[in-house]
């Protein structure tokens, strides 16, 4: 059985819910689940998990969130070699350029992603829902 962590940070709450629909795939692929805010992860529980999907949504100028999600990011993003990883997160304005740079970012370290990363505006729809799932399913 793989494990899988869902890793995320939301302020609305629309994150935290693709965030249930990516551990729900994940299970129903037959996966074992852990969900973290960004807060709640590190480095050091990379070494646990099999595959990871990150979640956040679209701040600011279209950029991840800079007081939490961001430094953990940094200080993960060069440790996921062999991880399966997947992204996803929501949006609620402009049209989806931070996930592209994310993404972007992950080509250049040699982040293999298992799946195109998922976006949505504001929450996630009964689309959204079922590609979250994908994404999980995905990572598993």
């Amino acid at each position: 059985m793989s494990k899988v962590a869902v890793v995320y940070w939301s302020g609305t709450g629309n994150t935290e819910a693709m965030a249930a629909y990516v551990a729900q795939g994940a299970k129903n692929a037959g996966a074992s689940v852990s969900q973290f805010t960004a807060g709640e992860f590190s480095a050091s529980k990379l070494g646990e998990f099999d595959g990871i999907a990150f979640g956040c949504p679209s701040m600011g100028d279209e950029v991840l969130e800079e007081t939490e999600f961001q430094p953990m990011w940094d200080e993960v993003k060069g440790r996921l070699a062999g991880k399966k990883v997947g992204l996803f997160g929501s949006w609620g304005w402009g049209g989806g350029i931070w996930m592209d740079n994310w993404k972007a970012e992950c080509d250049s370290l040699g982040i293999a992603l298992s799946a195109a990363p998922v976006i949505c505006n504001a929450a996630p729809d009964a689309e959204a829902g079922t590609e979250c799932e994908a994404l999980g399913q995905a990572v598993a």
